[in-house]
């Protein structure tokens, strides 16, 4: 019995050494750099009118929350946002800020500031800026994705000053 239960210990020390896996550790400050680098390439492919390159940067179960519209809490909804969003004579594009990693290196998020030239019909665009805030998690390919992503105006709604 005494043999038995030394040869089962004996087994499962092996095993746990043979298929444990060593714990991975990122490097936060790498982690924000390379964001930082993925979020200047998305506002580049949303500058382009370059729809499926910046789907591109979304998770798959990544959700939006666009200014003056409903949630985007599915992949077609994301891409309604965007399509909306990238609509002949309209321009996007935005730089990021503060970025910070979780310890783990595994999140980062960036917040940063947008401008975009808004088609107002009839040849006439509008010209807006504000602000943005997107959660990136590492994949499990070792890309970064958006999981979470927000903006808004800087500037009050058309006719606000009217109604004060």
């Amino acid at each position: 019995l005494i043999l038995l239960v030394a040869v089962l210990a004996a087994a499962g020390i092996f095993w746990a050494k043979t298929h444990s896996k060593p714990a991975v550790t990122i490097d936060p400050q790498a982690s924000v750099i390379a964001v930082k680098a993925a979020d200047t390439a998305w506002s580049k492919a949303a500058k382009a009118h370059d729809l499926e390159g910046v789907l591109s940067y979304y998770a798959d179960d990544a959700f939006v929350m666009p200014p003056n519209q409903e949630l985007a809490s599915n992949k077609s909804g994301v891409r309604k946002a965007w399509t909306d969003l990238l609509v002949k004579g309209t321009t996007v594009e935005w730089t990021p800020g503060v970025a910070e990693s979780a310890a783990s290196g595994e999140m980062v998020y960036v917040e940063g500031f947008y401008t975009a030239k808004i088609a107002a019909g009839k040849g006439k665009t509008t010209l807006d800026r504000g602000k943005y805030l997107s959660i990136w998690k590492k994949q499990p390919d070792g890309t970064w994705k958006s999981v979470a992503n927000t903006w808004n105006s800087d500037l009050p709604l058309p006719g606000a000053a009217a109604r004060r």
